[in-house]
């Protein structure tokens, strides 16, 4: 029999600077936040740019031996921050789908499909033509332009469902119907989006077959299915634990159904972030109770684990590659076709689905932010050897300023839009007076 030999936990200098990276970013974070909403933005904002503050971007150009003291570039020490990030952002995304109105997608489902194919084909067939015209230069060494082309398109097409619903929360929209609109439209570019990375990757390691991609959207229809089926359980499952006089009980058992949700969509390569969604939307299937019970989880989430999450986001940019005229052109090119394909795609859906066009503008802008989905697809390219480190940054740029660029259009169109009663009643369901269940009625404002 071997013996068992237990791994002595983290301790040192490794566990000093994850701790020191944690209230570091933390810090600035929350001062950039409240800067941000100074300047009536978003707190995400500010979150955003922390990370261009302290990562390669301005720490590594002025004081490299501080950067590389504080951001070592050692793959376990990385991997503790962003496990640390995955959390806050598996559990920002099940927020989202916890305040998904059900009711509400299924009455306006094709209006959703309506917005969301024009806002997904649009900008990925400008992206492929804008890859075909990338110079050569910036190509991966053995990378093919097809690719490379295709793998621009889905990076040009997708939409952030983290960064959309920090941003929704940020503003209070949420609960208002064209908040619901751009969520589910976001989710399906999004799902698109995988998709279609799933045929990027197949082409630049087997080529394009088609056995492949069937796979995955028979995963995607059985985790869809599945979680219909298993609603009735998880609504017991949360009722049950109203039984018990504490609320940790109701925390715990939604943070499992949250974790093993995203377990079994990361095993299936449908991303965990996507069974985070679904996890959210089936809790909240307990009622108003439950959801008071919650509110706990949103406040550390809104104020700890989703401000680390984007302020990371920003560490691995590196803007001093704008230097070379030839990444700044393609850079700013991307960007432009990025920005007009996906705020024209969805403007056009919405207009051909007859909502106004305060409502247009509002999906356009919401659909616009890619933030850290553009980050993850990014990463992605450059494990796959299809982005060189120069176009990296060039992706993650266009992430950066669409999540800038969304809120102040979405402020401006949806404060032209009169609450409605179904929105009202949304508000107060999405938001419950918890005093009945032990937890104070101060919520923080960034979480409502």
């Amino acid at each position: 029999m071997l013996a068992f030999t237990p791994v002595p936990p983290l301790g040192g200098h490794p566990l000093l600077i994850f701790l020191l990276q944690l209230g570091l970013l933390l810090l600035v974070a929350t001062l950039m936040g409240m800067l941000a909403r100074r300047l009536s933005m978003p707190a995400l904002v500010g979150e955003l740019l922390t990370g261009v503050l302290l990562g390669p971007s301005l720490l590594g150009s002025t004081a490299p031996a501080a950067f590389h003291y504080l951001f070592p570039q050692n793959p376990e020490q990385v991997h503790m921050l962003d496990a640390f990030g995955q959390v806050g952002v598996l559990l920002l995304v099940a927020i989202t789908g916890l305040q998904l109105d059900l009711k509400f997608i299924r009455r306006h489902k094709s209006t959703a499909a309506k917005v969301s194919l024009p806002g997904f084909v649009i900008p990925l067939t400008l992206g492929v033509g804008a890859g075909l015209l990338v110079p050569v230069t910036l190509l991966a060494p053995g990378s093919d332009q097809a690719t490379f082309a295709v793998f621009i398109g889905v990076a040009m097409s997708v939409s952030a469902i983290p960064v959309i619903a920090k941003t929704l929360i940020d503003l209070n929209m949420l609960h208002r119907n064209v908040g619901q609109m751009i969520l589910m439209t976001g989710t399906v570019d999004d799902l698109l989006g995988w998709i279609g990375l799933s045929v990027v990757t197949a082409m630049a390691t087997t080529g394009l077959r088609a056995a492949g991609i069937g796979l995955a959207l028979a995963y995607l229809i059985g985790v869809i299915v599945a979680a219909f089926l298993l609603r009735p359980l998880v609504r017991k499952l949360m009722l049950a634990t109203l039984r018990n006089g504490e609320a940790k009980m109701t925390l715990a058992a939604a943070v499992a159904v949250i974790m093993l949700f995203s377990i079994v969509t990361h095993q299936l390569h449908l991303e965990a972030i996507f069974g985070a969604l679904l996890a959210g939307m089936l809790i909240r299937s307990g009622g108003p109770e439950v959801m008071a019970r919650l509110l706990p989880i949103r406040a550390i989430v809104a104020a700890v684990l989703a401000p680390i999450f984007f302020a990371t986001a920003g560490l691995r940019m590196d803007l001093t590659a704008l230097a070379d005229p030839d990444v700044l052109t393609t850079a700013a090119a991307l960007l432009v076709i990025a920005i007009v394909g996906k705020f024209t795609g969805a403007f056009i859906g919405a207009r051909l689905s007859r909502l106004n066009r305060w409502e247009a503008m509002a999906l356009g802008a919401g659909m616009n932010s890619r933030g850290v989905i553009e980050v993850v697809i990014a990463m992605v390219g450059v494990r796959l050897g299809v982005l060189t480190p120069a176009m990296y940054t060039c992706i993650v740029l266009i992430a950066v300023v669409t999540s800038l660029m969304g809120p102040p259009i979405l402020r401006y169109a949806v404060a032209r839009l009169e609450p409605t009663a179904e929105e009202r009643l949304r508000e107060r369901e999405n938001d419950p007076v918890p005093s009945a269940v032990g937890v104070p009625s101060a919520v923080p404002q960034e979480v409502r």
